[in-house]
């Protein structure tokens, strides 16, 4: 799975969430368009969405795997983007 594609995957689920689902399309659309997106944001989507309880919701629809999929592709990316601060 790639970075687009499990922001699509919180998109579709975030309906009943509406500021989760607006900062998860403007995301995703920046991602589809090749843009980046800024480490914070992302690691606001994968808050919102645990406060939420969609990762209940992607468990049940799409199954552990995908779900684990899912929170991996954004965990790396934000990991990667984050300043590692100094000692």
């Amino acid at each position: 799975m790639n970075l687009p594609d499990a922001m699509r995957m919180i998109l579709a689920e975030s309906a009943a969430c509406p500021e989760l689902m607006r900062v998860a399309r403007d995301a995703y659309d920046d991602l589809a368009a090749g843009r980046r997106v800024h480490h914070a944001t992302l690691s606001w989507v994968v808050r919102e969405a645990s406060r939420k309880d969609l990762y209940g919701v992607l468990i049940r629809k799409h199954g552990a795997a995908v779900f684990d999929d899912v929170i991996t592709v954004l965990c790396r990316e934000i990991d990667r983007q984050a300043p590692v601060p100094s000692r």
